[in-house]
């Protein structure tokens, strides 16, 4: 393809993203105000990129139309500028920084290997404890997103006395994207219950949590939390902690004291009820781990009914110690009220109601 006819097709596609960016309201999100929450103000979390992941899972139809009408001009120049697009949305490759970093080493991208795949996770961002440590949380970001993103939000929550780690997912082909690469914590065709689980996947990811936890120091509480995508391996994590072992039936290394998942799903629900079947361990743990879900009933990525569905399964399941929150008109995203339940739960699940900064 000669150069004027290579700038030709570029630009058709660069002006085809931006119309489809401009129908389904993306511009719109990049340009939210900030929300004013009481002596403090916070930036709805990382909105570019889980505006993206969110409008083009539920416009998926109108998406598929136009890469197909895209990839009719040139399928090889479109693949190569859509990777483009998508790298840069995702945060791969721009500049974003976190309020403090650790793991600076090659330690931050190590893998965590299975019989069958080996996965690369990216850099993972710490958030200091601002006052006395007292408590570990690891939150895990959503679909296309990174740790980064997180952590600036996560240090703004008068939580003085709780360190934040936040890890990023590996960058692998999923499914629900048509094979597409983005950063993902397991494959995924369905964001429901309902959808195959990619347990090696989970594994793998619920591993790399655990692994970042067990370095802390004993006498420090430990929980695990995420949005969508990271919900869902949080409460994988959560179901792995109350069995004793993963999904492939090595052992779980450490003892959780909070979980919280925000607009997710629960993952290997149809066989939670054998995994915890004849333990009475398994369900002592169980009913003793202080889970929080909270749902938006306007969410279109992951549907409420998915959310609640997903916490009927687990009271179900012996976890008796469930809390489900639901928000009316709230959709994909996070706003300072259902944080503020986060930071509720977090004070009195961790012990720090009598903590001083």
């Amino acid at each position: 393809m000669g150069f004027c006819a290579a700038s030709a097709v570029a630009a058709l596609h660069f002006r085809s993203w931006c119309l489809l960016y401009r129908h389904i309201g993306l511009f719109s999100s990049l340009s939210s105000p900030k929300r004013d929450l009481g002596d403090r103000k916070l930036e709805p979390p990382h909105y570019p990129v889980l505006s993206v992941a969110s409008v083009l899972l539920s416009k998926s139809k109108q998406w598929m139309s136009l890469s197909d009408a895209l990839c009719r001009v040139g399928r090889a120049s479109c693949a190569a500028f859509a990777s483009r697009i998508w790298a840069l949305l995702a945060g791969r490759g721009t500049g974003s920084a976190a309020a403090e970093m650790s793991y600076g080493s090659s330690s931050i991208a190590s893998g965590a290997k299975t019989a069958t795949r080996t996965f690369d996770f990216g850099r993972t961002h710490v958030v200091r404890p601002k006052g006395r440590h007292l408590a570990t949380v690891v939150w895990l970001h959503g679909l296309g997103d990174n740790g980064a993103s997180w952590s600036q939000l996560l240090e703004t929550l008068p939580l003085p006395n709780i360190k934040w780690i936040c890890p990023t997912a590996p960058t692998r082909p999923v499914a629900i994207f048509g094979g597409f690469p983005s950063t993902s914590w397991f494959d995924v065709t369905d964001l429901s219950e309902d959808g195959p689980d990619d347990v090696e996947g989970l594994d793998a990811s619920a591993a790399h949590v655990a692994n970042l936890l067990s370095t802390e120091p004993a006498d420090i509480k430990l929980g695990v939390g995420g949005f969508s995508m990271g919900a869902a391996t949080a409460l994988y994590s959560a179901t792995s902690c109350a069995h004793g072992t993963y999904g492939n039936g090595k052992p779980y290394p450490v003892n959780l004291s909070s979980v919280v998942g925000l607009s997710g799903w629960l993952p290997c629900a149809r066989s939670l009820k054998n995994k915890l079947e004849g333990s009475q361990d398994a369900a002592r743990r169980a009913s003793s781990l202080p889970i929080l879900l909270c749902h938006g009933k306007g969410d279109e990525v992951v549907l409420y009914k998915h959310g609640e569905r997903s916490a009927q399964v687990l009271k179900s399941n012996r976890f008796d110690n469930v809390t489900f929150k639901t928000y009316n008109g709230l959709g994909h995203y996070t706003v300072p009220g259902e944080m503020d339940d986060v930071c509720k739960f977090l004070t009195a699940t961790l012990g720090l109601d009598g903590s001083h900064s």
